[in-house]
């Protein structure tokens, strides 16, 4: 009967999505996947996959582009067969969306297979996600954020936290249960807040001493417990350079995967330009300073390679389009010279 209601359910929901729009169906069958074990195994049969190696992604380097190739089910089993695995290893991988055609998406980490093996008959390179993201388009970064923050989830939640036994990932990777204490757990993403702080004619940017030579960025920080986004932005300001925030507002969201997984929050915060004296907290940062519109202007046009001169210092430059912290800056000067 389970098998009947299944199919019907199937058929009802596919006469219903014809009705909607390709990207209702597209998240639907998503949400079909995610609940439904069997039918996506099905779809790993038919899907293409995005590999890792002890969660840095593969990339191939074609002319002065970098792509990241999707393998099919079948390439897959052809690597696999040669280090004499079985094609069960596809099971561990998971579900990170799905084109318009509903052709879904996959991540595997093949962290226990040898990697410079995998590179050569795949013609290619396993790449460090910093540098990863930088060098793809936009819409593979944003799948490899996800693919990496998802299969980093999975390897460090393998224990359930009240019994010590072992989880068990459902097939689509969007949950891990417990079948001792029957809890289920769901991977989570952290706030932290990215913020522009102007005093209505610089704005202020700074730096750690982890981040590449000459690079400044907008101050972030965590949302600590109990917080609303207004308390966390007034207070990590407050703390990291000593200023009071007047007003603020929203400007965009993006998935960010480091350190692990967060949810970036970007936005704008205003300060008053009597009060515009920064005091540094040398513990969390290495620099921090007013911008003039030009020198913004001209540091959005450096590149990193460009940024050092003769005598071994760097040029201010920023963070590149992928982050969103680029497109705080250039919000910024879009108001200061409309």
């Amino acid at each position: 009967m389970a098998a009947i209601y299944q199919a019907a359910y199937r058929r009802a929901s596919s006469l219903t999505c014809r009705l909607h729009s390709t990207y209702v169906r597209k998240m639907r069958y998503l949400s079909e996947l995610k609940e439904d074990d069997s039918l996506c195994r099905q779809a790993q049969a038919s899907g293409t996959f995005y590999l890792f190696h002890k969660l840095s992604p593969f990339l191939q380097k074609v002319g002065k582009k970098y792509l990241v190739p999707q393998l099919s089910a079948a390439e897959l089993k052809k690597i696999l067969e040669k280090f004499k695995e079985t094609e069960q290893w596809i099971e561990k991988s998971v579900l990170i969306g799905c084109s318009d055609e509903h052709v879904p998406y996959f991540a595997l980490d093949l962290g226990a297979l040898e990697k410079s093996v995998i590179e050569s008959e795949l013609k290619g390179l396993f790449t460090d996600l910093r540098k990863a993201l930088f060098v793809v388009d936009g819409r593979d970064s944003s799948l490899l954020a996800s693919a990496q923050s998802l299969l980093r989830w999975h390897d460090s939640h393998q224990y359930c936290s009240k019994t010590g036994q072992s989880t068990q990932k459902n097939a689509a990777g969007s949950k891990r249960v417990c079948h001792a204490s029957r809890t289920t757990y769901y991977p989570q993403m952290s706030p932290v807040v990215i913020t522009l702080v102007s005093d209505g004619n610089r704005c202020l940017l700074a730096r750690q001493p982890s981040f590449p030579q000459g690079m400044y960025t907008a101050l972030s920080g965590f949302c600590d417990v109990g917080e609303n986004l207004e308390e966390t932005i007034r207070r990590e300001v407050a703390e990291e350079v000593g200023l009071e925030v007047e007003s603020l507002w929203y400007s965009a969201s993006q998935h960010w995967p480091f350190p692990s997984s967060c949810l970036m929050i970007a936005c704008h915060a205003l300060v008053r330009p009597q009060q515009a004296e920064i005091s540094m907290n040398s513990l969390e940062l290495e620099e921090a300073r007013w911008f003039g519109l030009e020198e913004i202007v001209e540091g959005l046009k450096r590149e990193p390679k460009s940024s050092k001169q003769d005598d071994g210092s760097f040029l201010p430059w920023f963070p590149p389009k992928q982050a969103i912290a680029h497109q705080l800056i250039c919000e910024w000067v879009k108001r200061q010279t409309s």
